[in-house]
């Protein structure tokens, strides 16, 4: 797994390893060597500078470059230094490098590469002023843009930002950040590299999930039955929600993934509707009113005999019934509960407790609206910090959340786990029901203290199978059942890693 930090987890990094005898000027001076070993650069070049530690960095970078051989310019936004950079900087005018201020006329048109030095990781807010017009100008120029650690003004935890350099390649220093992968990151760095510098982390990091890191869950012995790998029920649909191929596809994902009996439970209503598109599935017609589930104790229990995980809340509405059903199956039910869509909308309606006491294990699968109203945080607020506020709802009500995203966050409180796959071809109808089959499908067979790794390994699946489905096709022209198609392929992929 790939380790990304907090900005406060490497900024008390940082000062651990000075604290501990590493002196600042000699991080500095390993970031702006890491650069210059990992970079490729096309002359002349352009380094543009602010006033803090990653403006250091890039002065040590222009002073490698310069002995090099390479032909390059300094540009400063200001006149402030912080107390290493300005070593460095005293550096280069030594070497007789050419030192720019930045106007709102500099013309970067003449480099054919640029060295983005103006913000670190701890930068916050929106770009004002001079760095504006800078970074505008950046972004507008033909040549190939180089960001060191971070874009600047890309936010390191969030990775949002309304105005950023947009990298065609960004170098990260010591660890990756959280804003490398997170919302708009994909949008504006088109490649990443980390380098380490020698910085140890003062506390546990974030774990991005590779395929190498699940392909052990995967793996499947000869002496094995359909028993062995789980029952599952998904319990979906009403007469508003009656795509009988979507529902369909609920039980087919399910069993892509892998589970051994896939049971599709859905108002008797609509049972005929369905049915015909349904072939290597169970179809269980549950008591309706008016083309909705009707709760029934008994019906239930029948339904969730045996059954090691269940999905719930997939087009089945927000009635007082499917209340009543959600509270049976977090107080009796003792397997997996999945719980997505109308699911968690009248999750959101009722006393966070029954999480807290719940019989079963939970997973929720919301999207920022639906978890908005899960937590009553606002979209705002938990896109400043998603990870932390996800893993602090995590551990209050003692679930797992899988918020979904660019990147998906999947936390239990404690460990914090990373899925960067997907693609923008999976923003259409039906791709979070194709997740949550997924998951009933690895979770039938998932072993207990797998749980949390398993539930990243299903948003590990339905994203590469996305990818896998838009190079087939393209980001327009996709539908969740194209993803469905290459369910198949992913695990293929990751037993191959």
């Amino acid at each position: 797994m790939i380790k990304v930090v907090s900005v406060e987890n490497m900024k008390k990094s940082d000062a651990a390893t000075i604290a501990q005898g590493t002196l600042g000027k000699e991080l500095m001076r390993r970031a702006g060597q890491a650069v210059f070993d990992n970079a490729h650069f096309l002359e002349p070049i352009a380094i543009v500078c602010g006033s803090g530690n990653n403006a250091g960095d890039g002065f040590v970078l222009a002073s490698l470059l310069k002995k090099a051989g390479k032909k390059c310019t300094i540009f400063l936004l200001a006149d402030k230094f912080s107390l290493d950079g300005k070593y460095y900087f005293l550096a280069c005018q030594k070497q007789g490098i050419a030192i720019e201020h930045c106007t709102a006329a500099t013309d970067f048109n003449c480099f054919k590469t640029i060295v983005d030095c103006i913000f670190g990781t701890g930068f916050s807010g929106n770009v004002r002023g001079l760095a504006q017009e800078v970074i505008s100008k950046i972004n507008s120029s033909s040549a190939y843009i180089i960001s060191l650690d971070i874009n600047s003004g890309l936010g390191g935890d969030s990775g949002l930002a309304d105005l950023c350099v947009h990298s065609d390649l960004t170098v990260s220093i010591a660890d990756f950040k959280a804003g490398h992968f997170l919302n708009m990151a994909k949008d504006v760095i088109k490649q990443k590299i980390n380098c380490d510098i020698g910085i140890r982390l003062a506390e546990p990091p974030f774990l991005l999930v590779e395929a190498a890191d699940i392909k052990h869950l995967f793996v499947r012995g000869q002496y094995s039955n359909k028993g062995s790998y789980g029952y599952v029920t998904l319990i979906g649909g009403s007469i508003e929600y009656s795509g009988a191929a979507k529902l369909a596809n609920l039980a087919l994902c399910a069993l892509r993934a892998g589970t051994g009996v896939a049971k599709l439970a859905v108002p008797a209503s609509i049972c005929y509707s369905v049915m015909p598109y349904l072939l290597e599935s169970t179809l269980f017609p549950l008591s309706d009113n008016n083309g909705s589930i009707s709760y029934c104790k008994e019906e239930i229990d029948n339904l969730l005999k045996n059954t090691k995980a269940v999905a719930l809340g997939m087009g089945i509405g927000q009635s007082a019934e499917i209340k009543q059903l959600l509270l049976h199956i977090l107080s009796k039910y003792n397997g997996v509960a999945i719980i997505d869509a109308d699911g968690l909308n009248v999750l959101a309606t009722m006393d966070k407790r029954i999480l807290q006491q719940a019989k079963c294990k939970v997973i929720l699968t919301p999207h920022l609206k639906e978890f908005e109203r899960l937590s009553g945080i606002p979209i705002a607020e938990i896109n400043k910090n998603p990870i932390n506020i996800s893993r602090q709802f995590a551990k209050q009500n003692g679930v797992i959340l899988l918020l979904k995203g660019t990147c998906t966050i999947i936390t239990d409180g404690k460990e914090a786990y990373l899925v960067d796959k997907g693609t923008s071809g999976m923003a259409t109808a039906g791709s979070g029901d194709v997740l949550s089959g997924i998951l009933a499908g690895v979770c039938g067979y998932a072993k207990e203290q797998d749980l949390l790794l398993s539930v990243a390994a299903s948003a590990y699946i339905n994203g590469l199978a996305g990818e896998l489905a838009q190079a087939k096709l393209n980001a327009v022209s996709m539908l969740a059942s194209d993803t469905v198609a290459c369910i198949g392929k992913a695990i293929s992929k990751i037993l191959k890693a």
